[in-house]
């Protein structure tokens, strides 16, 4: 349910461009991202970080998009996203006592060290070259191929990253 409501944007900015357009689609993008924050801080009564990274760029690469009426910044806004997320990922890694990943399953697994270091890389090096691929699909290929893209590509490397990190985590998970 998690990644249903986390895709939601996502999903929402795909059917309003089928049916309208990118501007309309970045417009309902940018509500959706809004309601999303709202409706996790009325239920949980705090704000997930991911959820605000990704609100603020929308507003920002959304707002420019529709105020320059240039569509160059709302496809962009996946790249600062990722961008953002792989730097996150690579200062834990030399900030604090555990890396981002390791802060984020904290109390549900447990793994030695160094498959904490090993993931959260992974995870800096994923986010690093979805950015890169987003850019590639951006320049190479009409609107209409990255928001299919947007979708369907970027959730199924999702989904195959996590399951492959899946499959090595299990290799070192410690019973708590």
């Amino acid at each position: 349910m998690k990644l249903f409501f986390d895709f939601l944007p996502i999903l929402l900015f795909f059917i309003a461009f089928k049916l309208y357009g990118i501007y309309v689609a970045t417009a309902v993008a940018m509500a959706a991202s809004l309601l999303q924050v709202s409706i996790f801080w009325l239920k949980h009564h705090r704000v997930e970080p991911t959820h605000m990274i990704t609100l603020a760029i929308i507003m920002v690469l959304g707002g420019a998009t529709l105020l320059f009426h240039d569509i160059m910044f709302i496809k962009w806004k996946p790249t600062a996203i990722y961008w953002i997320f792989a730097s996150l990922f690579l200062i834990t890694r030399f900030v604090g006592n555990k890396t981002l990943i390791q802060r984020m399953m904290d109390g549900k697994i447990s793994l030695p060290e160094h498959m904490w270091h090993k993931l959260n890389l992974s995870w800096a090096l994923f986010f690093l070259s979805m950015g890169f691929i987003n850019l590639y699909v951006v320049y190479h290929y009409n609107t209409n191929t990255w928001v299919n893209f947007k979708l369907f590509g970027t959730l199924g490397l999702t989904v195959v990253f996590v399951v492959l990190q899946s499959m090595y985590m299990a290799k070192g998970i410690k019973k708590i």
